[in-house]
C-alpha cells in the first residue's frame, strides 16, 4: 500500500505542477468561481496569495533538507533530494526567461540555485567518495 500511495502522489503532484505551470490563472478562475457559493472572497489579483503559500512551503521544505543534512551529515540522501530541487527551479527559471519573459527575477534565481546546486553536487561527491 505504501508504494501505491507513493506512486499516486507523485503522480497527482507532477499532474498539479504541470497544471501551475501552463494555466496559473485557470486554478484561481476555477477557485474564484467556486467561491461566491459559501460567501467567500476571491483571493487578490493574479493567485499572489495562493502562489506565495506554495513559494513558502518550497523554501521551508528545502530548509529542511538543508538542516537534515546538518544533522545528518552522513546520509547521502538530502543533499541528493536538495540538488534535485535546486536544479529544477534553475532550469525552469531560465524556460520561464525564454517563455515568458526576459525578467531579471529569473536569472538571478536561476544562477541562485543554480549554484547552490552545483556546491551540493561537489559536496555529494565529497561524501559518495569517503563513504567508498
Amino acid at each position: 500500500m505504501y508504494r501505491s500511495v507513493s506512486l499516486l502522489l507523485c503522480v497527482s503532484f507532477a499532474l498539479v505542477g504541470l497544471l501551475f505551470l501552463f494555466n496559473p490563472g485557470g486554478v484561481i478562475r476555477f477557485f474564484n468561481g467556486l467561491s461566491a457559493a459559501p460567501g467567500m472572497e476571491e483571493p487578490p489579483a493574479g493567485g499572489m496569495g495562493f502562489y506565495l503559500v506554495l513559494a513558502v512551503g518550497y523554501m521551508y521544505l528545502v530548509a529542511v533538507l538543508a538542516y537534515l543534512m546538518y544533522r545528518h551529515p552522513l546520509n547521502r540522501f538530502f543533499p541528493l533530494l536538495l540538488i534535485n530541487g535546486k536544479l529544477f527551479t534553475a532550469l525552469l527559471s531560465v524556460c520561464l526567461f525564454f517563455a515568458y519573459g526576459q525578467h531579471l527575477i529569473y536569472i538571478a534565481n536561476a544562477v541562485v540555485d543554480g549554484l547552490i546546486a552545483f556546491v551540493l553536487i561537489l559536496m555529494y561527491l565529497k561524501l559518495r567518495k569517503a563513504a567508498a
